[in-house]
């Protein structure tokens, strides 16, 4: 009988599946670019919306292309009524990440674009699905809990609106600033899971809500999107400062790992986590409680001595070691973590749907269809010999 040959169980790691004018990684210098702009310059110093444009339109607004974007986005945030009427007869215990998953399919039906397969029409359904992800997310996480789903406001922007209709009371600048720039550092990220979910739907020229819900379908894996929510139930676990040795004892001891140190494509500190770190700190003392951000800190800081001195090699942290807590100070639940990416990220995947469908090389094949190595199963490598049923 032949060997049978080796299969390749990369998960793609290392393997370049197509080209892109949207973002970049830089894994070991630990930058991250947005057509072309360092994120670090960036945050700060424009706004989520800002970013969406750019990402969508291949430039950043002036100020009369951004007043009219806001503007469509304004206009595009209201939920169609029979969606809402159809979250509400969801069974309350419902993850947020399978009703937004199950939500985007549905608004398709109300897209007057659906049927039309030109960049145009696509765009336009892309900044639908922007303006609309905040009002799900928040629309569900009011109707689980017995209150019915508060309007968008169309004077505020998308970070402050989320916060808004969560609630019910508009945030001050510094909480809407900082979500806002959250919302920015997360909007986009080259070729992640989700991503190349939604690209791979995409290939098969199926319409931009089938690419999505693929999207977001990706995300809700504790692999890929539920890392911060992990991060955050991980410090309530240790509770305090003063366990931060034992606990990190313990992770070593049985080959667990930290939430939050580690990355898949950084060989550095994540860029973005030295941006949120700091706003973490900030709303901390604001609330007069620093002990999430002060044990974060302080797990960082001891894990990654730990596991130096235990592997012989360095672990760095990544930008869900201090969204967790910068998000919990904002008093966002821990089960809406994964859909606050998800209403970032969209700006992200319709961006790739579009670049896969009206852009990108030429030279890629129309469809994604990668090789298998057949390596057998019940019969091993050869084919099975048919016995008929009187007979097995």
């Amino acid at each position: 009988m032949e060997a049978c040959k080796p299969v390749l169980d990369t998960g793609l790691r290392g393997v370049t599946i197509a080209s892109t004018k949207i973002s970049d990684v830089n894994g070991a210098e630990g930058k991250l670019v947005y057509r072309g702009y360092l994120v670090k310059d960036l945050a700060g110093k424009t706004t989520f919306e800002e970013a969406v444009y750019l990402l969508l339109f291949e430039r950043l607004p002036d100020r009369e292309a951004l007043a009219a974007f806001k503007r469509q986005l304004a206009e595009q945030r209201f939920i169609p009524e029979p969606i809402l009427t159809a979250m509400k007869a969801m069974p309350k215990a419902a993850l947020p990440m399978d009703v937004l998953q199950a939500t985007v399919p549905m608004m398709a039906n109300y897209d007057p674009d659906i049927r039309k397969t030109d960049i145009d029409s696509a765009t336009r359904m892309a900044i639908r699905l922007t303006a609309k992800f905040a009002t799900i997310v928040t629309a569900w996480d009011r109707i689980r809990n017995g209150k019915d789903p508060i309007a968008p406001d169309p004077g505020l922007g998308q970070a402050a609106n989320f916060l808004y209709m969560l609630t019910g009371e508009a945030p001050d600048d510094e909480l809407a600033g900082f979500f806002d720039t959250c919302l920015m550092l997360h909007a986009e990220h080259s070729f992640n899971a989700s991503t190349f979910a939604a690209r791979e739907v995409a290939s098969t020229r199926a319409h931009m809500y089938a690419a999505v819900a693929a999207g977001v379908g990706s995300l809700s894996g504790p692999l890929h999107g539920g890392a911060n929510t992990r991060v955050m139930q991980m410090l309530l676990e240790i509770g305090d400062v003063e366990k931060v040795d034992d606990y990190i004892a313990n992770i070593l001891d049985t080959g667990a790992v930290i939430m939050g140190l580690g990355h898949a494509v950084y060989q550095v500190d994540d860029p973005r986590a030295h941006i949120i770190g700091p706003m973490s700190q900030s709303l901390g003392k604001r609330a007069g409680d620093t002990r999430w951000y002060d044990l974060s800190k302080a797990l960082e800081v001891k894990g990654k001595a730990a596991f130096k001195k235990k592997k012989g090699k360095d672990i760095f942290v990544n930008v869900d070691f201090y969204s967790a807590t910068l998000y919990y100070y904002m008093g966002i639940a821990v089960d809406l973590f994964t859909p606050v990416f998800a209403i970032s990220r969209i700006a992200g995947w319709t961006a790739h749907v579009i670049e896969e469908q009206f852009g990108g090389a030429a030279t890629k094949p129309t469809l994604y269809r990668p090789e298998s190595d057949y390596v057998g199963d019940y019969c091993g490598p050869d084919e099975c010999a048919f016995v008929p049923m009187d007979e097995r």
